[in-house]
Order: C-alpha cells, then sequence, then structure tokens
C-alpha cells in the first residue's frame, strides 16, 4: 500500500500517536520521579488530603506539578538529548527544571489571566486567594534552580552554566510574551495583526514550550560541542514553528474542546485574549460588529455576559476563523517538519527521533 492510501495513512497516524502517547508517559514517569525528590520536606502524597488554605506552603507548591499534564517540554528534552548522543538521565535534571518552572508560570498566568480551571481543577488562586497562590507560584520559580545547579555534578560546570544561560533566555523571552499580551488587554488593542500575534506566540509560548526543550537537549546530548553551534538556530526555527501550531490548536481546542479538556471552555474570550481566530474575525467584522466587540473586550471579566460571549462565538464561527487557523498550523506544522529534516540530518532514525517528528503533526490532532 502506498502513502496515499487511506488504510495506510490511517495506520501510520495511529503508529504515531501511539508513539506519542507512550514516549510522553515514559519520560513523564522519568520526570515526575525526581521532581518528587526537590519539592519540600511536608508535602503531602497526591492521594492524600486536599491543600488546606492556610498558607502551607508545602502543600500549594506541590499542588500543580501533581495535577497531572501531557509532560510534553520535559519530554521534548529528554528525547532531543537522547537524539544527540546522551542517556535520559544526563537530561532528566533540565527536564525537571524545565516542568518545575512551567508550573510556576502557569500559577502566574492563572493570576494575571482571571483563570478559573487548570488541569479539570480550580485554579490555585480560586482555591487559596491571590497572595498565596502567587507566593507558591514564586517558591515553584526559586525552586526550578535547585536542578539546575545539580546539572554541575553530572555534565560539569561549563555546560550547567550554558544550561543556566539558556534558561535565562528562554525565561526572559516568555515574560517579555506575556507582557505584550497584557498589554494588549489593558489598551483594548483592537489593531493587533497576524504578524504580531505570532511575535507574541514566539515568545510566550514557543520558547518554553518547544525552543527551550530543544536547544536544552541538543546542549546535553553534543556536551555542548561544535554540532551544538551548527544545530542551536536551526532548532530555533524548528521550535517557533512547531510552538506556534501548538498554541494555535490550543487556541481551537478552547473554542473547540475535546474529551478531557482541562480549561474553562471559551475562556480565552472570556479573559479577552487576542487569538488568531478573534483577530481574523474581527478583521472581517462590520463596522457596528467591530464596536460592538472593541465594548466587550473593553468590559471586566466579570461583566461579560453568556448573551455577549455567545453573540461573539457565532461572529468567530460566521467568519470562518477556525478553518483559517487550522490552515495556519497546517502550514507552520509543515515548515516544521523541513526545519526538523535540517536540524537531524545524519541521524540514525531512532525511537527519538521518529517521536520529536510525531510531535509536530500530532500537535494538529490533539483533543485536550
Amino acid at each position: 500500500m502506498g502513502f496515499n492510501d487511506p488504510t495506510s495513512f490511517a495506520a501510520s497516524v495511529g503508529a504515531d500517536d501511539a508513539l506519542v502517547a507512550e514516549t510522553c508517559a515514559e519520560y513523564g514517569a522519568l520526570t515526575r520521579a525526581r521532581l518528587e525528590s526537590y519539592l519540600p520536606e511536608g508535602a503531602p502524597d497526591a492521594r492524600g488530603p486536599a491543600a488546606r488554605d492556610d498558607g502551607d506552603l508545602a502543600r500549594l507548591i506541590a499542588d500543580y506539578p501533581r495535577r497531572g499534564g501531557k509532560m510534553l517540554r520535559p519530554s521534548l528534552c529528554i528525547a532531543a538529548a537522547r537524539a544527540f548522543g546522551a542517556s535520559a538521565e544526563d537530561a532528566l535534571d533540565s527536564a525537571v527544571a524545565i516542568e518545575l518552572l512551567h508550573n510556576a508560570m502557569l500559577v502566574h498566568d492563572d493570576i494575571e489571566d482571571d483563570s478559573e480551571q487548570r488541569r479539570g481543577t480550580p485554579t490555585l488562586h480560586a482555591l487559596h486567594g491571590l497572595p498565596l497562590a502567587l507566593n507558591a507560584g514564586d517558591a515553584l520559580g526559586l525552586l526550578s534552580l535547585r536542578p539546575l545547579k545539580h546539572n554541575v555534578a553530572r555534565l560539569g560546570l561549563p555546560l550547567a552554566l550554558r544550561i543556566f544561560e539558556e534558561t535565562e533566555r528562554m525565561a526572559w523571552e516568555t515574560t517579555e510574551g506575556q507582557a505584550l499580551e497584557l498589554a494588549w488587554r489593558r489598551d483594548n488593542r483592537d489593531d493587533i495583526d497576524e504578524e504580531a500575534y505570532l511575535t507574541m506566540v514566539l515568545k510566550k509560548t514557543c520558547w518554553l514550550t518547544t525552543i527551550h526543550p530543544l536547544r536544552v537537549g541538543c546542549l546535553i546530548g553534543t556536551r555542548g560541542g561544535a554540532r551544538a553551534d551548527a544545530s542551536m538556530d536551526t532548532l530555533i526555527r524548528l521550535g517557533f514553528f512547531f510552538g506556534a501550531a501548538f498554541q494555535i490548536q490550543d487556541d481551537i481546542l478552547n473554542l473547540e474542546p475535546g474529551a478531557g479538556y482541562g480549561k474553562e471552555v471559551a475562556g480565552d474570550l472570556l479573559e479577552g485574549k487576542r487569538t488568531l481566530m478573534l483577530i481574523h474575525a474581527a478583521r472581517r467584522a462590520a463596522p457596528a460588529e467591530r464596536e460592538r466587540l472593541a465594548r466587550f473586550l473593553a468590559l471586566p471579566r466579570a461583566e461579560r455576559t453568556p448573551a455577549e460571549l455567545a453573540w461573539l462565538m457565532d461572529l468567530i464561527a460566521a467568519s470562518g476563523a477556525v478553518e483559517h487557523a487550522r490552515q495556519v498550523a497546517r502550514g507552520l506544522a509543515g515548515a516544521a517538519l523541513h526545519e526538523f529534516a535540517l536540524a537531524f540530518a545524519g541521524r540514525p532514525e531512532e525511537r527519538d527521533l521518529r517521536f520529536i517528528r510525531a510531535l509536530v503533526t500530532w500537535v494538529l490532532r490533539r483533543l485536550h
């Protein structure tokens, strides 16, 4: 059967999805086990009583990391390290640092967005109030430095320092991206175009989700040698195209969620986020509709009524924005596959390499 045969294609997709699930489960379990060793003493087991609203820092720090998640970022870091020749153990502390910092940023993002749900459960600030949640997010960010310090013993000081510098760059890029998005909402900007959106996504999403894990894995696998220098810029391009496709699919899922979706449906609209769909719909709206949209986005979240939200969702649907976003995401994924071939040219076609390639197309099919 050829590639164009539907049966053959379905089998290929099924094998890719199984590989993604199996590898994320395996590397995610390794990361979680190591991450547990960094949590403060006194943090209860996930099966124990729920965190109390009493300022118990150990419990609050452990909350988000123990809620689960896809473990995409640490798995990508470990797979990239192995694809470039390292062992999973060599990359494990870096993977834990990525996961801890990711959870710290989630706590802060949920506060800044006034989000209500995270991974199917009320957000930390909804459960315990903003001050305690903010403090726990700060603590998680500080905790993410410890695994990076422990890299010195296994990888040596020069490579550990280079990974730390990569982490510093990623943290700045991510923070700048979040600042862009928050400013757009503060100023009720209605002139954001797709180029500006993708710049924001490059910074806010791609550096943490894809670029940083790939680059750190490359550094570990090559021990920071000449092969790393030859690949690092290509990995930025790969990570941008891959991460942007991931973010657009994430935006689509917020409007059309699949089973197991763990965030508030249409929460992006209630939070006033300038997604690709909102930008597309606004560009095609009549003047009166644009004025109504601006009024909706100018309101505090609590005053955005269900009726106005339903109107906005109808406006987005009528504009064809979701299908447009899917087409953009498919184009980005295709570009990512091209950069993947350049970044890993000459590497053996082994499981970790197949996993990374499969991730690029999996992001377009994921349901949560």
